[in-house]
């Protein structure tokens, strides 16, 4: 004889989604009032602050800050697209900086402070680039942000590590 199992339709099943962890970089200028930013956003798994977009591997703060890596300071993203999206993130990105500003953020000023975003996907890219053209017209103002495709990136030295939460403080006051 058969079994027959019927199924309560009382019972809600719950969705159970399985985490999409990508990673993404975003270089705003001084990267520790940036990964605040970012490490206080909901969906965003974890956050770690570097250097990319230069040709050093193992580049250090001061070499970073003499110019002549190329690389810039960015804060290393890893998120959960089935809790945040890409697109979200980029309005953080907006939102933490004046994007309009060469090379410098404030009274920062070099190469390692400029404003870009380095996609690590197409979609990434595609996004990324629509969101430059809608901040675009917003701001009314050229935006000097770069997109680039991520590659070499080099983890900041410890003390750079969640370096205002450390000191109890939500953001830069420069």
């Amino acid at each position: 004889m058969k079994k027959i199992v019927r199924k309560n339709k009382n019972v809600k099943s719950k969705k159970i989604t399985k985490n999409k962890i990508e990673i993404a970089y975003f270089g705003a200028g001084c990267f520790w009032g940036v990964e605040e930013a970012f490490r206080t956003t909901s969906g965003v798994v974890s956050t770690e602050v570097g250097y990319a977009g230069g040709d050093v591997s193992d580049a250090t703060y001061d070499q970073v800050c003499s110019d002549n890596t190329g690389h810039a300071e960015v804060v290393k993203v890893t998120f959960d697209s089935n809790k945040i999206s890409y697109k979200k993130l980029l309005e953080v990105f907006w939102k933490s900086h004046d994007p309009t500003q060469m090379n410098r953020q404030g009274p920062d000023i070099g190469t390692q402070y400029r404003s870009v975003i380095f996609y690590t996907t197409p979609l990434q890219k595609k996004e990324a680039e629509s969101s430059l053209i809608s901040e675009q017209r917003r701001r009314g103002r050229t935006i000097a942000t770069a997109i680039e495709k991520a590659g070499m990136y080099v983890k900041a030295e410890d003390y750079h590590q969640k370096y205002l939460m450390k000191r109890g403080v939500a953001t830069c006051h420069i």
